[in-house]
C-alpha cells in the first residue's frame, strides 16, 4: 500500500521480535498499531492513488476480501505451504523438522479451490472488487506471490489468474518484492518474470 501511494518510508524491524501488530509511524509522528488502523490511515491521510473504490458496494467487497485474505485464506493455504517448504529460521517456527506432505496437499487443495472462484471473479470483475485494483487485489498478490516463489501455483491450470497476476506483477509496488530472496532457498525461475 505504501509503494502504491508512493511513499517513502524507512522499514525497521520490530524492537520486541513477539510483536504481532505492525506498526506504522507518519512523518507528523501519527502512530497506528495493527494492519487495519494502517490501511485506514493510509487511504484517508494520502488519497492520491486510491486503493478502495469510490462505489459503496465494491468499497464493502474490497474489504470482505482483504479481511478474508488476511486471515483465513493465509491459515488455510499460505501458511500451511510456505511455512513446510522454508527454511523454519524465516517463518519464526521453534524448531526444523521435515515438511509434513500432508499439511502440504491439504493447502494446495484449498489453493486450488480458491484459485477457481478468484478467476471467476477476475474474468467477471477485472479485479477481485471491482474494475480498479485495490487493496483486495494487493493482498490476494501478496499471499500468491509467497506461494510462487516455491512454485506453488499451477498458472497454466488458471488462465484468467495468470493474465491477472501479469498485470499485479508490473505493478510500481509489486516489482520490489520481486527482488526479495530467502537466504538459502532461491524462488523458481520464472518468479520475477513479468512475462511469465
Amino acid at each position: 500500500m505504501i509503494g502504491e501511494k508512493r511513499l517513502a518510508c524507512d522499514y525497521v524491524l520490530a524492537e520486541d521480535a513477539t510483536a504481532h501488530l505492525p506498526v506504522f509511524v507518519d512523518a507528523d509522528e501519527t502512530r497506528c498499531d495493527g494492519l487495519w488502523a494502517i490501511v485506514d490511515h493510509l487511504e484517508r491521510t494520502y488519497e492520491d492513488n486510491p486503493l478502495f473504490p469510490e462505489e459503496a458496494a465494491d468499497y464493502r467487497e474490497a474489504l470482505r476480501w482483504l479481511d478474508f485474505l488476511m486471515g483465513p485464506f493465509p491459515e488455510r493455504v499460505t501458511r500451511r505451504i510456505v511455512f513446510q517448504k522454508a527454511n523454519p529460521r524465516f517463518t519464526g517456527a521453534s524448531s526444523r523438522s521435515t515438511p509434513d506432505m500432508n499439511i502440504v496437499r491439504s493447502g494446495r487443495d484449498e489453493l486450488h479451490k480458491a484459485m477457481a472462484e478468484f478467476g471467476a471473479i477476475v474474468e467477471q470483475r477485472g479485479n477481485l472488487a471491482g474494475k480498479i485494483c485495490s487493496i483486495a487485489d494487493l493482498a490476494l498478490a501478496a499471499n500468491l506471490s509467497a506461494l510462487d516463489y516455491f512454485g506453488e501455483v499451477k498458472w497454466d491450470d488458471y488462465p484468467p489468474m495468470h493474465e491477472w497476476f501479469m498485470r499485479i506483477k508490473s505493478r510500481p509496488a509489486f516489482r520490489s518484492l520481486l527482488a526479495d530472496r530467502i537466504p538459502g532457498q532461491p524462488p523458481v525461475s520464472l518468479y520475477a518474470e513479468l512475462d511469465f
